[in-house]
């Protein structure tokens, strides 16, 4: 049994985790423009929210580009219509292509966004069944007006990145950032930056479940995780009562981005890199362990 809240799903997975990493078509990083806005005034970037009509409010994860169009990622399920137990992406309620969306500037101004690509819809349209894709295939693209593409800057804010595209997954224990911007959270900045830890893959790599000093609460849906390097791993999609308690599940971004990719219609999506260098806050492993979570050494 699933439950899903607007914002953050809730996940009770019943079944054994797999273990093995999915190995995921390559995924290219997008070269810099000649101009992004600059990181510290930038009033579009990774980690405002976004809020679908008609769906929920999320945060943002990375920046893309096909080349003459940019996107915001967000969680697919920000824009699902169905009942809190439709977590199934093959099967769940979702709201069109076209739809509406409010990009929450950083100066609390809102810019208008466009639903140009959501897995849930591509999966349902294909007639996909591969049940580990319909899981955990959580990804879409809020197109960037472009009037508004001046104002962005693609680099995480606090860890800066990201610096490429994580391809095989994540070891147990191994160090992961995100930056959550939950309503919920009053604007607090200082509250947004989270360091965690990989627990397991999931879904043959398709999910990576990890634990985060606090974990992702509703309107954290979508937020973009990086790995040791700064390299995107993923976006945050589910928060697990079992068999890990109170970790997250994150949806794998290279294998989102290769079925979008090879399934959306918008052409060659990549990732665009941060302007900032990495420099992540370093947290002991042995401090990262939520009180449900598993003793870490």
């Amino acid at each position: 049994m699933t439950v899903r809240f607007r914002g953050v799903a809730v996940g009770v997975a019943l079944g054994a985790m797999a273990l093995g990493a999915f190995v995921a078509p390559a995924a290219s990083a997008a070269p810099e423009p000649a101009e992004w806005a600059p990181a510290d005034t930038a009033l579009i970037h990774p980690g405002v929210v976004t809020d679908t009509i008609g769906g929920g409010a999320c945060t943002s994860n990375f920046v893309f580009t096909t080349g003459d169009r940019t996107f915001l990622g967000q969680a697919a399920h920000c824009a699902g219509t169905g009942e809190a137990t439709e977590t199934n992406g093959c099967d769940s309620g979702s709201l069109p292509l076209g739809t509406p969306v409010t990009i929450e500037a950083a100066d609390g101004s809102d810019r208008s966004g466009t639903l140009a690509y959501s897995s849930w819809v591509t999966m349902q349209e294909n007639g996909e069944t591969d049940p580990d894709i319909c899981a955990y295939n959580d990804f879409a693209l809020v197109e960037i007006a472009p009037e508004d593409v001046t104002d962005v800057n693609p680099s995480i804010p606090f860890f800066g990145g990201p610096t490429g595209m994580d391809t095989d997954g994540l070891n147990t224990g191994e160090q992961v950032f995100s930056y959550g911007n939950s309503p919920l959270r009053g604007g607090i900045t200082a509250l947004s930056p989270k360091a965690g830890i990989a627990a397991a893959e999931a879904g043959g790599g398709r999910s990576h479940q990890v634990y985060t000093l606090t974990p992702g609460v509703p309107g954290d849906s979508g937020s973009a995780f990086v790995d040791e390097q700064g390299d995107a791993v993923g976006i945050l999609s589910t928060l697990n009562l079992a068999p890990l308690p109170v970790s997250n599940g994150v949806s794998d971004l290279a294998g989102a981005l290769g079925y979008a990719n090879a399934n959306g219609g918008l052409g060659d999506v990549q990732l665009v890199l941060g302007t900032e260098q990495f420099s992540p806050a370093r947290v002991p492993a042995r401090e990262l362990a939520t009180p449900a979570g598993p003793p870490v050494g």
